[in-house]
């Protein structure tokens, strides 16, 4: 018989794992799996290392349990390995980011695990950067940092308001970065707000951030935030949630890419931020690994096609939003 391992974190969100351990191992047992669990402790790499073990013990199959930081670790424990089992995801953190991305449901861990018996698989690309693996997101600048910023506590309390206070509260003092970034089609060389590399469509708790990401598709999503002021700031997050305009906003680069090189033209310290945690500073590689695990999901309800160019509308939208902008300074310059 086939063997599943669950992998939980015990303290991620508002602690539901911890009730529910039996019911999700009945499930998995009625996909046909022999399931047994593993409780990770406050030990650094605890996930990793229970992920690793049993991948080289040859379990068909590893759950993970928790927050977006607990399925980075599993990620990161199986990653590398020639044989690598595949991967179930229980979402029972603060934003879910990936599992919002696979529409898996967010809100119910046991509904969540009955996505295994469904039996929908889906190959899925993950970023290698340096040594280290991530599965939904990495960037670098300052906007990045709030997420270490953020208490533990404060996240499992009020979830993804958190970040919005914090983020509320660094505004003030966002700096730019001189960077340079190499991607397939071009560089960047210049100050910088922030970058994100992106695997999905869902990022910090908005689906608009990388409009035509597609899952698997074999590329990132890159967008890069030029220098920007407190106001430019607000007007992008405005842009993101009006329908993902912002990506024809001149402040921001916005394209697809394989291969992405970052290191900072200064002395300046550029922490490189994976799946929402610390992953090491710039210079750094990030390079796309096509259709490395295979993961259970909704398929039917993920979009799979992306759209290869925008519409003649949306290009419109595209030069009307910049055409306001340049009004917008016009008339601030006039009240000075």
């Amino acid at each position: 018989m086939r063997r599943a391992r669950l992998i939980y974190n015990p303290t991620s969100g508002h602690e539901t794992m911890n009730s529910n351990v039996g019911d999700i191992l009945n499930i998995i047992e009625k996909a046909g799996y022999e399931a047994s669990a593993y409780r990770t402790t406050p030990k650094k790499n605890s996930a990793k290392n229970e992920a690793r073990r049993v991948a080289k013990e040859g379990f068909d199959l590893v759950v993970a349990a928790g927050g977006d930081g607990t399925i980075n670790e599993v990620v990161n424990g199986i990653a590398d390995l020639e044989q690598r089992p595949e991967l179930a995801i229980i979402p029972a953190g603060t934003t879910n980011d990936y599992a919002r991305a696979l529409k898996i449901p967010r809100d119910d861990v046991v509904e969540a695990a009955k996505v295994i018996l469904k039996g929908q698989k889906l190959p899925v690309d993950i970023g290698q950067a340096g040594k280290k693996y991530f599965i939904n997101i990495a960037g670098g600048g300052s906007m990045t940092e709030l997420t270490y910023e953020v208490p533990s506590a404060y996240k499992s309390i009020l979830g993804y308001l958190a970040y919005l206070v914090k983020g509320a509260e660094m505004l003030p003092r966002v700096s730019p970065v001189d960077m340079h970034i190499e991607y397939d089609d071009g560089v960047f060389d210049g100050k910088a707000t922030m970058f994100l590399i992106g695997l999905t469509n869902s990022i910090g708790g908005m689906e608009q951030i990388a409009p035509n990401s597609v899952i698997g598709d074999g590329t990132f999503s890159l967008i890069i935030v030029k220098e920007t002021n407190l106001r430019d700031l607000v007007h992008l997050i405005a842009l993101v949630l009006n329908g993902g305009r912002h990506v024809y906003n001149p402040k921001v680069i916005y394209t697809k890419t394989k291969r992405i090189s970052v290191h900072a033209n200064d002395e300046s310290r550029l922490m490189v931020n994976l799946d929402g945690e610390y992953g090491g500073d710039a210079p750094m590689e990030f390079i796309n690994l096509h259709n490395h695990l295979n993961i259970y999901a909704n398929v039917d309800s993920i979009p799979l096609k992306a759209r290869d160019t925008p519409t003649l509308s949306e290009k419109d939208a595209g030069e009307k939003i910049i055409e306001e902008e340049r009004n917008l300074d016009n008339k601030n310059k006039n009240k000075k």
